[in-house]
Formats: C-alpha cells, structure tokens, sequence
C-alpha cells in the first residue's frame, strides 16, 4: 500500500511538472511572437479575424516598383469581387504598404546638430503595418499635400536637436530641406535591436526621396521606385484565399526574386513545431534577398519559437499517457462494477422469478382445491 501511494506521488509530481512547463512553454512563445507587432497589423484592422496579413519580399534585381503596386492591388481586388467581396461606405478594401531603403545619408538640422542616418523611402500605410511607438508629432501618410515630411527615430533626435520634442523642426537630408513629422521610439526586443543595427533611421516618401535625387523619380525604372519589402491586408473569405491570390501573382513574373511569407500564421504553434524538423532548409536560402530590419527579427523570433513549440509538445507526454494509464483503470474497475452489478441483478431475477413460480403452484393449488371442493358438494 504504502510503495502504491508513492508511485501516486510520483505520477502526480511528473503531471504538475509537465503542465507548468507546458504552460511555461507556452507563455513564452506568446510573448516573444506578440513581441514582433508587425506581423499582427490584420489584427488591428480587422478583431475579428476576417483578413490575413501578407509581406512579400524582393531581391534586388527583381525591378518591382512603385508602378507595378497598382497592379497588384487591382489584381486582387478582381479576385474578391468574384467572390463577392468589394468595397463598401468607402472602406479601404486592401490597406497595402511598401518600402525599400536608400542608404546612408548625411543629416543635419538648423542649428549644429550632424548625423549619418539610414533612409527608408515608405509608402501606403507603411506606419500602420509598422506599429511604431510614436513619441512625438505625427506620421505623414500619401494624402500629405506636400510630400516633405520625415519620420525619425529617438537616437537622432537627440543627436540633431537634443530633445525628442522636435516634430516641426528642420532636417536636411543630403541638404535637401524636410519637416520633422514624427519621432518613434527605437526598437525595443532584442530581435530587434540586433537586425537595426547602430544606425540613426529616417522614414521618408518615395516622393522625398525624389526631392533628394532632383526630381528624377519620373523616368522609367528608376532606382528610386524601386520596393523590396510589399505587405496588405486582404479579406479571406475561405481559407488561404489570400494567400494563394498573392501567391498567384508573384509566382509569375517574380518566382525566382521573391519571397512571400503569411504575417498572420507564421507563429502559429502548430506550424511553427511541424517546421522545428525542417530549420535548416528554412535558414537557408537560395535567394539573395533584402530583408528589412523587423523581418529578420521576426525571422529569428520564428526560428526560436519552432524549437519552444516542438518541445512543448513532448510536455504533453506524461499526461497523455496518465490519462489513458486512468482510462484503463477506470474500464477494469467498471469491469468488476458491471460483473458485481450483472450478478447482483441476476440473483434479483433468480430470487424474483422463483417467487413468481412459487405464486402460480399456490394459485394453481388452490383453483385445484376450490375444483375438487366443489366436486365434493355435489
């Protein structure tokens, strides 16, 4: 009895011992998958879960522009009006954003302050997907009349101005004059402050960084329209319609210089613990492609959460394998429940059939005794 109570122990103790690590586990990959909110902007569109998130990603060459945005967009809107799906009370069907960066540049404001900065021309709602902390000012968006505003970081701020309470203020890029709309806040996991990188960042419009390169954004596969990072958000009125619309498009013309990746499944446990086995072939790729700063650090999050979620699964083996050891106990016992109970019954039965048997020879005895007593009387 008493080796029985501590094998009960025992078993328990590994039972709770797994599901805090399973917990554990769990809330781990949670937080470090939230941590990258860039990749959960269809959630802050839509709560309840009716569109996906979508980023594709160009090499260098691939010569996808500012010009073939328009395309895409009109592509997949099609797809969604044949299945009966458009734009109602003049609601953004598809919220779209893109972006490429234009490298260092020489940054100065109205007083003393000089700085070398990285520049990222942005388009659409490139904010919006970005989900940065905005400490100061504004963001500038493509319906800004004048196309000069600049989104800098905390870093450069104080480097310029000493202050973070700029938005207003002056900057030069390349000596090009631009307005300070906003100042963020710097990346914060340590994803991301590894992929950053020491550079000072500066987000600007693809029509600012024109101003920059005197006006030359007009001419015919310019540089400066070129995108390497495309992401929207698109309804998803069946499973993987949005993916496979996108897919659909860029499979065609930039099958080998893209690479285009579903923001909103990407930490899901399920797939992330069925990847764990294929890491390798995931780290390594084929394609020499640009990935922006968040992309990696959502890219290093996805390869850690893989392993956090293979192993989380091994957490479910104990109990598992508890809870069909209780299943078996639980059919032997009511194996002996259901004999003890059948041959309680059967005696029951037994005991009442006899009585019954017994009630008809009485019943019969005395219809035989009222016959001959009646025999008698006559």
């Amino acid at each position: 009895m008493k080796i029985k109570k501590v094998l009960i122990a025992a078993l328990a103790a590994a039972n709770v011992v797994s599901i805090g690590a399973c917990g554990i586990l769990t809330a781990v990959g949670s937080s470090s998958a939230h941590s990258q909110s860039g990749n959960y902007a269809a959630q802050r569109w839509d709560s309840e879960g009716g569109h996906t998130q979508l980023s594709c990603f160009f090499t260098e060459d691939a010569e996808f522009n500012t010009d073939t945005v328009p395309f895409v967009k009109q592509t997949l809107t099609d797809k969604l009006k044949n299945v009966g799906i458009v734009a109602e009370n003049g609601q953004k069907l598809i919220p779209e954003a893109y972006s490429a960066e234009a490298g260092q540049m020489s940054i100065r404001c109205d007083i003393t302050g000089r700085s070398e900065a990285m520049v990222t021309a942005v388009g659409g709602d490139f904010f919006m997907f970005r989900d940065f902390k905005l400490l100061d000012g504004a963001f500038f968006s493509d319906e800004d009349i004048m196309q000069d505003g600049a989104v800098i970081d905390r870093n450069l701020a104080w480097e310029l101005y000493g202050s973070e309470d700029i938005s207003g203020m002056n900057i030069y890029i390349n000596g090009v004059k631009f307005y300070i709309s906003g100042v963020i806040q710097l990346p914060q996991t340590k994803q991301e402050k590894k992929t950053a990188g020491d550079f000072s960042r500066v987000y600007i419009s693809y029509d600012g960084l024109a101003l920059i390169s005197g006006g030359m954004q007009e001419e015919e596969e310019n540089p400066l329209k070129k995108i390497t990072c495309y992401e929207c958000i698109v309804p998803n009125p069946v499973e993987n319609f949005a993916y496979n619309a996108l897919n659909e498009y860029f499979s065609g013309g930039y099958s080998y210089s893209s690479v285009l990746v579903n923001n909103t499944e990407r930490f899901e446990p399920s797939k992330l613990a069925k990847k764990y086995k294929k890491l390798s072939e995931y780290a390594i790729s084929d394609k020499p492609m640009v990935y922006p700063y968040w992309e990696n650090a959502s890219r290093i999050t996805e390869f850690r959460l893989a392993g956090v979620y293979y192993f989380r699964r091994l957490t479910y083996i104990i109990p598992i394998l508890t809870l069909l050891f209780l299943i078996v106990l639980g059919w032997r016992a009511g194996g002996r429940l259901r004999k003890k109970v059948t041959s309680n019954l059967g005696d029951s039965v037994t005991k009442v059939l006899y009585r019954r048997s017994i009630l008809r020879e009485q019943k019969k005895e005395q219809k035989e005794q009222q016959k001959n007593s009646k025999q008698f009387k006559e």
